[in-house]
């Protein structure tokens, strides 16, 4: 489990890349301190574990079904990311619940920076759209965010100016890939109040005992 608060940018040190897999190695400095081998890492919002750690290095195994779900397959050699260590069982919950499990990529539609904030607009697939709602959360890149507007297609985040310092975020452009993690409570509502699609009706009450 995380909180979307990203402890710090890394840096990927190498890639080893398979046809559909990758090892990844990233420089890092404070999520290596107390890393372990089998411990969980976020890098860009996607729950990884540590195989190997040395120095200030740690490496993960990215899985042929994670490189075609996310944005890791775009890395490349010097790229930044955002990292972030499983939370602590005692630690202050401070974003919201992110589990590093990503839902689905979206494409940054557009960016206009007003005051100290930064305004960014994200197109996501369409099965995606009924998770988002005014101030409520999502994770774009494993930054835990609030959604301010949501159109048609596409929902709007706003960046403080801490934010934009302490992730990648604002290091993007129109056109870039995020990685999106919708929030996890909508997801669960959204399960129980839709039974398999059928919507409720007579049917469905009498075979759930409520008739």
């Amino acid at each position: 489990m995380f909180t979307g608060l990203i402890e710090e940018v890394g840096t990927v040190h190498n890639l080893q890349k398979g046809k559909n897999s990758m090892i990844l190695t990233i420089d890092c400095t404070k999520v290596i301190e107390d890393a372990k081998i089998g411990d969980s890492i976020a890098i860009n919002g996607v729950c990884l574990t540590v195989t190997e750690r040395s120095g200030k290095q740690f490496s993960v195994d990215v899985m042929p079904e994670t490189m075609k779900s996310t944005t890791l397959h775009e890395l490349k050699k010097g790229s930044k990311v955002n990292l972030e260590r499983a939370m602590a069982a005692g630690g202050r919950f401070g974003g919201h619940f992110v589990s590093g499990h990503v839902d689905g990529t979206g494409t940054i539609q557009s960016m206009k920076k007003e005051e100290n904030a930064i305004y960014i607009y994200i197109q996501v697939p369409s099965d995606l759209m009924k998770y988002f709602m005014m101030k409520g959360s999502v994770a774009v890149d494993g930054t835990s965010l609030t959604v301010f507007d949501v159109t048609k297609n596409a929902f709007m985040i706003s960046l403080i100016p801490q934010t934009a310092d302490d992730t990648i975020i604002a290091s993007k452009s129109p056109g870039s890939k995020v990685n999106i993690e919708c929030d996890m409570i909508a997801k669960y509502v959204q399960n129980l109040i839709q039974p398999e699609q059928k919507g409720i009706d007579e049917s469905y009450l009498r075979e759930n005992g409520f008739m």
